[in-house]
């Protein structure tokens, strides 16, 4: 038997012995458990690495040529028939691997201090958490705004810190921060760590006390764009679960404005992707839809369709189907500027769902105004794209519904004329 299948076999039946071991000289982990859990948090020396696998190695052997590699990928370089070093492309004068011994201490050594100081900083940074959360329960005014900003930081930077907050009640002390008499300093640092922070329902109900949602509300409105996020994104969490006391956040007409103050502010495209999502949640209930409408959602949406990428636009068009559902939501689309060019534009340009949006956006117009609706959509280009869903492969549905639209149109004009504003070729026609 050759020498690198002798090493195949010797590999495929043992396992990297080589251990970390503790201060009392106690087995830890074993290398390749080190490479595992330190491996996409660090950056490995190029010298660690296997030029086979780009992966670093736990069994380093070198070939007559010098070149080193990790056992398992070599010997299967081999196995496959190859009889050259895979770096150099030299033929090799002898097949045996050599155990590079020296690299393998190198690697096991900087892989077990890169852990243990991995696992100090961690220990350093719960203790420092717990600290904290034993510091807000003594401390007023700066002095507890320093300590949640702080904490805040560890939240954000450190899941281990997330798991030390929510163990050690952290959650319940946090959250009876927020009340009537919190400043906004305190509020939008308390906020900021809330939702980074796995809230069970006990904890929700709490903060849909009338007090806290209206603390929650005003800093929306006024703090810094990454606060009024937070805020946006705590209340999505409040509300996801259809909680019975909702209502004290829907009735907050200060909320909706807030909301679309974050839909609009086109200098923060995330913003403007959280505001339409919680905006999005809110029209899901019903009854919220006419105060929407009233605030002006509509024409403000309308105007922004032209500046959203793919994803905002679909949620943006989502919103205004809904809302199209409304008598006043129909009349609020009808009345905003070039309104139908704009829609129908959006026809078989982004995705199916906003093919479907558009369409019954344009729908919801036409019923309202059938003959001024059809003569601009079809002066728009509207029949030729109705064509182009019907000869898609988009879901039957909205196949029969683009139908429907386009016989409704045909019914304004003789069909020479319907199919010249299609714009199709000879043969289409």
């Amino acid at each position: 038997m050759p020498q690198y299948q002798e090493d195949l076999v010797a590999t495929q039946t043992t396992t990297t012995t080589a251990t970390m071991k503790d201060a009392n000289g106690a087995n830890v982990l074993d290398l390749k458990t080190l490479i595992e859990e330190l491996e996409s948090s660090i950056e490995v020396p190029s010298v660690f690495i296997c030029p086979i696998s780009l992966e670093p190695m736990q069994d380093p052997v070198t070939l007559c040529t010098g070149q080193t590699y990790d056992r398992s990928n070599i010997l299967k370089w081999f196995s496959l028939g190859h009889n050259t070093c895979p770096t150099t492309m030299q033929d090799l004068w002898d097949d045996s691997v050599t155990p590079n011994t020296t690299l393998h201490h190198f690697i096991l050594s900087w892989f077990s201090q890169k852990y243990l100081a991995m696992k100090k900083k961690l220990e350093d940074v719960q203790g420092t958490a717990l600290e904290l959360l034993d510091t807000l329960k003594k401390v007023k005014g700066q002095n507890r705004v320093r300590a949640l900003k702080q904490l805040r930081k560890l939240v954000d930077s450190q899941l281990s810190t997330r798991k030390t907050v929510e163990e050690n009640n952290g959650l319940a002390l946090i959250s009876s921060l927020l009340g009537p008499f919190t400043s906004h300093a305190v509020g939008s640092e308390a906020i900021g760590i809330l939702v980074n922070l796995d809230l069970g329902s006990e904890l929700k109900r709490n903060l849909m006390q009338p007090a806290k949602v209206s603390l929650l509300v005003d800093i929306m409105n006024e703090g810094t764009i990454q606060t009024k996020m937070n805020c946006a994104k705590l209340i999505q969490m409040l509300l996801v679960e259809g909680n019975p006391s909702e209502t004290v956040v829907l009735s907050s007409l200060s909320l909706l404005v807030g909301v679309l103050r974050l839909v609009r502010d086109k200098k923060h495209p995330t913003s403007v992707l959280t505001g339409l999502i919680l905006l999005k949640i809110v029209c899901s209930r019903e009854s919220v839809r006419s105060t929407i409408v009233s605030i002006g959602a509509v024409p403000q949406l309308i105007q922004l369709l032209p500046t959203l990428n793919n994803e905002c636009l679909e949620i943006a068009l989502n919103i205004l189907e809904v809302l199209s559902t409304l008598p006043e939501g129909r009349l609020a689309l009808k009345e905003c500027p070039n309104i139908i060019p704009s829609v129908v534009k959006l026809l078989m340009r982004v995705s199916e769902s906003c093919t479907q949006f558009a369409l019954s956006i344009l729908w919801a117009i036409y019923k309202l105004a059938p003959e001024e609706c059809a003569s601009k959509a079809v002066e728009a280009g509207l029949a030729a794209k109705l064509l182009l869903v019907i000869q898609s492969g988009c879901n039957p549905v909205l196949k029969q519904k683009s139908a429907e639209f386009l016989k409704m149109c045909s019914l304004d004009y003789s069909s020479s004329i319907l199919i010249s504003k299609c714009m199709l070729t000879a043969t289409i026609q």
